[in-house]
């Protein structure tokens, strides 16, 4: 009788251990089922980069009307650099960012280009307000909310699918024309620059005492044709040393550019270039 009663109780601590290590193999194997979540998050934050933003709200105000009269207000985080390129309704900025576990953004200072925009009818200091204060973000349904903690939205966005170019969305100062170092008289308004945006393949610029702008076309191969008819601000600059025709000449002989870490040539065929631009961040 002490005989069986023994083999019972070894029977039964027997199937007590196994079901407790099935148990703790159970909480293993679930412990480790819960380790990609933290992958998700990862992934999810790579999500808003790469994208151009177009602005929908500022501040709970419906902000859909400016893409619909050209005035596009958007921003691209580059994983590859970690910067921030965008357009305040006039001017593009420039800056650097950094992205952190729980959806936490950060922006440095920005910089921004200081054309004059009358038509424009926006306050860009309240864009570029939304990136100095936001410290979080979200995505809901597609649409990317940039908050102070966990505030309501300062700005919402929607995605729109980057083209993978990078002569556009730039800020290009001349370097060079025909060959010759260009440097600014001290009397210059500004800097002669050339800004391509990926809206409607249009461009803007200043050529040394006018804006102009137009539009342009990329083909393969690193070709590019810009439209003849460019329009050009009629101001009169007599005490600026500049030959504003020399420079927007170029864009009617050029047909292809290449392209050597930030600095841009436009080039006629094999020739030497035309003209020789570095991109600057602000």
């Amino acid at each position: 009788m002490k005989t069986k009663i023994t083999t019972l109780a070894i029977v039964a601590l027997t199937i007590m251990s196994c079901n407790n290590s099935k148990k703790t193999n159970t909480e293993t194997s679930s412990e480790k089922t819960e380790t990609p979540i933290e992958n998700k998050t990862a992934s999810h934050t790579t999500t808003i980069e790469n994208t151009k933003w177009i602005i929908t709200t500022l501040n709970g105000g419906d902000m859909s009307d400016r893409e619909a009269n050209g005035q596009e207000i958007y921003f691209i985080l580059d994983s590859k650099t970690n910067r921030i390129s965008g357009n305040s309704g006039c001017n593009i900025f420039t800056g650097t960012y950094a992205l952190n576990d729980d959806n936490q953004i950060s922006f440095s200072k920005l910089g921004a280009t200081k054309m004059m925009c009358p038509d424009a009818k926006i306050n860009e200091s309240l864009i570029l307000s939304v990136f100095e204060n936001a410290n979080h973000y979200s995505i809901t349904n597609g649409i990317l909310a940039l908050k102070k903690a966990e505030n309501a939205p300062l700005a919402e966005f929607k995605k729109i699918k980057v083209v993978d170019e990078p002569i556009v969305e730039k800020y290009w100062k001349l370097k060079t024309l025909e060959g010759k170092a260009i440097t600014m008289a001290e009397n210059q308004e500004q800097e002669i620059y050339l800004i391509l945006k990926s809206k409607d393949n249009n461009f803007t610029g200043f050529a040394g005492c006018n804006n102009f702008s137009g539009s342009y076309t990329l083909e393969e191969g690193n070709r590019i044709r810009f439209d003849k008819n460019i329009a050009v601000t009629m101001k009169a600059c007599p005490d600026v040393a500049i030959n504003e025709s020399e420079f927007l000449k170029i864009f009617e002989l050029v047909d292809n550019y290449t392209i050597n870490d930030d600095v841009l040539s436009l080039n006629v065929g094999k020739r030497a270039p035309l003209a020789v631009f570095e991109a600057v961040y602000f």
